[in-house]
């Protein structure tokens, strides 16, 4: 089985795109590994600090570790978010298969010293993870939202430079970045999400030498993505339209069936929303 950064350098070569997809239960789990495995794609787990203390950080590694072993499927896991050293050091200990150390709310100077130091005991633990580095703030929940939050880079010069990314990635020594390009954590009520800078993504990805990620997915055009993609996004993270289409398949089911009390069957509909919604993003992240 090839490695995650095998088929990450493969999707950047390819000119398609890793879906990664957050969790919060074993429900989310299945129904994002079985529609990956349908598309016979490789797929990454992630959790966040929140989703991971709530399922278990060890015991999440070893629900994706069992997916892997039973089918033999290119399955990984992915500390998402982690803010400070000792969360850092404890997703590493526990051997996911890597980790985005977001200092993107610090200031350059801080986010490089977190950074760089994660990514020394990172790989003196575990020479093979992948560690993420991200520079610009564009927020951090994955819900839906009245407003852009204050203080995030949107557009224009708010959002960082070819120039500051690739002193990021020299000084850290990452093997991803995650750079604000006009993306957005969570989903505006409004409608659709403020676009993309493509321009500043192919020119991101050529000054940095390193496979470029694109958070807060949910709510970007297809167009957008399909463009980022050719531009260098190598993997992309969904999380609030997962979060969506649990709630509502769990509202409908429960105003449908009030009587109901077994829980896998009042939690299978919802299962299934994510699985759709995940083959629905796979696919497009494949260019099918």
């Amino acid at each position: 089985m090839k490695t995650l950064i095998e088929y990450i350098q493969e999707a950047d070569k390819g000119g398609w795109a890793l879906g990664h997809f957050n969790i919060s239960n074993i429900e989310g789990l299945w129904g994002v590994f079985r529609a990956a495995e349908a598309e016979k794609l490789p797929v990454i787990i992630g959790v966040s600090e929140g989703e991971r203390n709530f399922i278990g950080i060890k015991q999440v590694k070893a629900l994706v570790d069992s997916l892997k072993a039973e089918y033999n499927y290119p399955i990984f896991l992915n500390a998402d978010h982690t803010y400070s050293l000792e969360e850092i050091k404890k997703v590493v200990d526990a051997g996911y298969d890597s980790v985005v150390v977001d200092g993107s709310k610090l200031s350059l100077e801080d986010n490089i010293t977190l950074t760089k130091t994660a990514v020394a005991y990172a790989k003196s633990v575990n020479p093979n993870i992948l560690v993420e580095g991200e520079i610009g703030y564009i927020g951090t929940s994955s819900k839906l939202l009245d407003e852009i939050p204050e203080e995030a880079a949107i557009s224009g010069e708010a959002l960082p430079s070819p120039e500051i990314a690739a002193q990021f990635v020299q000084a850290t020594g990452v093997d991803l970045l995650a750079p604000a390009v006009g993306n957005l954590h969570g989903m505006l009520k409004s409608g659709t999400d403020p676009r993309l800078d493509i321009e500043l993504i192919k020119n991101m990805r050529t000054k940095c030498g390193v496979p470029l990620v694109l958070h807060g997915g949910s709510g970007i055009t297809d167009e957008d993505f399909r463009s980022a993609i050719k531009a260098g996004v190598s993997m992309i993270h969904i999380n609030t339209e997962i979060r969506i289409v649990f709630r509502d398949a769990l509202k409908i089911y429960l105003q449908n069936n009030p009587d109901e009390i077994a829980p896998y069957k009042i939690m299978a509909p919802s299962m299934h929303a994510i699985e759709q919604k995940t083959t629905e993003r796979l696919r497009l992240f494949a260019g099918r």
